[in-house]
């Protein structure tokens, strides 16, 4: 059976009130998105690098009440931040919170101010990927321990494109494999996808490939073809960002109807 094609938007939770993500959230719910992700970071990626901010899990224990239907998450949980058996059950209470729509999205950590100012070790790409391959397993096996467990399978979403280290974890723990890579690149990291999966005798068929949209797709006269052509590579959720600073009215939620008609063209 065809995968369907899906579009997310991530909420970044920079230069706007809590009460605006809520709002947004409940919007793009409204407009009928297929999921609403936040981000884990303790400050703002762009504009004014002392903006407004606000903490990943609990914008995101805030979204599942407010919501109903869409899936929320991280986009993603960084590793490093928080003790793995800790982090696995936050995500079980958020879950429960929001009645089996918590997608688990996590990565291995990059952005060095978070690490400084917060007082954690940033060590290196490798420490923090092994870190990570850590970590996986310990969450998994605490999910099976909690009381109540999770509602249902709890997907998990690994960020990342490293052939050598992520693509391994993605093919022994993701559900869903989330980059940035061009429609040109896809192809051969599906194939290196593929050939982890086959060491391990699973199907890549059983892991979704989620990739970032970008805001100029489809805007300006730009058109989709690079949303095209990653779809015809594979890919079928697509996640337009989205920042507190978009517009004078905060998140520019009018850039998302295009791409639900996308998606919607896309699935027939």
């Amino acid at each position: 059976m065809e995968r369907p094609t899906r579009i997310g938007v991530q909420l970044a939770p920079q230069h706007a009130p809590m009460q605006a993500t809520i709002d947004a959230a409940r919007r793009l719910e409204d407009m009928g998105v297929d999921a609403v992700f936040g981000w884990d970071h303790f400050f703002p990626l762009s504009g004014d690098p002392e903006g407004v901010h606000f903490e990943s899990t609990t914008q995101l224990a805030a979204w599942a009440v407010a919501t109903e239907r869409v899936q929320i998450g991280p986009l993603v949980f960084c590793n490093s931040y928080r003790n793995p058996d800790l982090l696995a059950d936050v995500a079980r209470t958020i879950d429960h919170i929001s009645g089996g729509r918590f997608v688990f999205g996590i990565g291995s950590g990059w952005f060095e101010r978070d690490y400084i100012d917060y007082g954690y070790d940033f060590g290196t790409v490798g420490t923090r990927l092994d870190a990570l391959a850590e970590a996986l397993p310990r969450i998994r096996a605490r999910w099976d321990q909690l009381n109540p467990p999770p509602l249902g399978r709890m997907p998990i979403l690994i960020g990342g494109k490293g052939e050598r280290k992520t693509l391994p974890l993605v093919a022994r723990h993701g559900d869903i494999w989330h980059s940035f890579v061009g429609p040109d690149e896809l192809s051969q990291k599906l194939d290196v996808l593929r050939g982890h999966c086959e060491a391990i005798g699973r199907d890549v068929a059983e892991i979704e490939i989620s990739n970032g949209a970008s805001v100029r797709d489809g805007i300006g006269g730009v058109g989709f073809e690079r949303l095209d052509a990653l779809h015809a590579a594979g890919t079928r959720l697509l996640t337009i960002p989205l920042s507190g600073d978009d517009g004078p009215d905060g998140y520019a939620l009018d850039r998302v109807p295009a791409f639900l008609e996308w998606r919607d063209r896309k699935n027939g």
